[in-house]
């Protein structure tokens, strides 16, 4: 049996606690810490290291509740999806009727990367419905930008308030409808600059070979290697289901290599494409699905001329 404000309800019951001040956030979280704990649920927190160890200062010292690594658990976004749609898994098999987790995405991905996260937070209330899960994710109203706060709003269904009320969000929108919807796409500063490498119609082993003639030994190996197989993917899909031409650019900076793959065509029809692996004979699902688990970041752009692919290896972090 569930407990709670989720109490009857099936499938995922996903809040956001948008709260001014510290005791705001205790006000909510520590109630619904222990009162998970209190009905024998697995109860987790991955906040970062500042909420996280004002959490734990007002629980009891022997509280049962698991802290997650916040920083690890928020990396990518698909590779959080598929992480606690492991651990969430584990614990249904164990016989969990609710779990409860309370987390927040570093505050760093509130800027130029928002934007797959937005897609994440939209996503997740498919992809975790399957579970009796019920979370919290906090954000700070002290440094949250107004147009997170707005994804904010129309990607989670419920609103938690330190006043221990658990409404509806008036803004909330159905994931198909929300990923349905063009997001505007900041072109990362480097862009301005001449490509260091242009190919039309390429093959993926000629785009692999771009990357690797680019890296300078600046930015780590394994993002190198990552992005190389990002490229292969990007490439091998939109000249197997897009259409003609096929332009690879390659950009580079001290500290990242950014690509666009574009062809002419309009892109995926999957609105969860890249988050989740494609069910079915969805055309290049699992490819964008291996990108984003590969780039540090990745956005795609619908427009009159196409549709665009854009990675970037190295530091996403980028002020636009």
């Amino acid at each position: 049996m569930r407990t709670g404000a989720a109490a009857g309800h099936q499938g995922y019951y996903h809040e956001a606690v948008r709260y001014a001040g510290d005791e705001d956030l205790l006000a909510v979280v520590v109630p619904f810490l222990l009162g998970g704990v209190a009905a024998g649920e697995p109860t987790m927190v991955a906040l970062g290291k500042r909420t996280a160890a004002l959490v734990r200062a007002e629980l009891p010292a022997d509280c049962a509740v698991t802290y997650l690594p916040g920083g690890r658990m928020y990396a990518r976004p698909t590779a959080a999806i598929r992480s606690y749609q492991r651990l969430f898994g584990s614990f249904v098999a164990e016989g969990a009727r609710q779990i409860r987790v309370v987390g927040e995405v570093p505050t760093v991905a509130l800027g130029p990367t928002w934007d797959w996260w937005a897609r994440y937070e939209s996503a997740i209330n498919h992809a975790y419905d399957e579970f009796p899960l019920w979370s919290m994710c906090a954000y700070d109203l002290r440094t949250t930008p107004p147009a997170v706060l707005d994804d904010v709003a129309r990607t989670h269904p419920r609103v938690a308030t330190a006043d221990g009320r658990h409404v509806p969000s008036p803004g909330y929108q159905d994931p198909v409808t929300y990923l349905g919807q063009p997001r505007p796409v900041l072109a990362d500063p480097v862009q301005q600059s001449t490509p260091v490498a242009e190919l039309t119609d390429p093959t993926p082993v000629q785009a692999r070979a771009a990357v690797y003639a680019a890296d300078d030994g600046r930015l780590p190996v394994d993002d190198v290697e990552d992005l190389v197989v990002a490229v292969s993917e990007a490439v091998t899909n939109a000249l197997r289901h897009g259409q003609p031409p096929v332009r690879f650019r390659l950009w580079r900076a001290p500290d990242r290599m950014v690509v666009t793959v574009a062809d002419a065509g309009d892109g995926p029809k999957d609105p969860f494409v890249g988050l989740l692996p494609a069910g079915g004979d969805a055309p290049g699902g699992l490819g964008l699905w291996i990108t984003y688990q590969s780039c540090n970041h990745v956005t795609m752009q619908r427009g009159p001329g196409g549709f665009t692919l854009r990675l970037t290896a190295g530091n996403p972090h980028v002020a636009r």
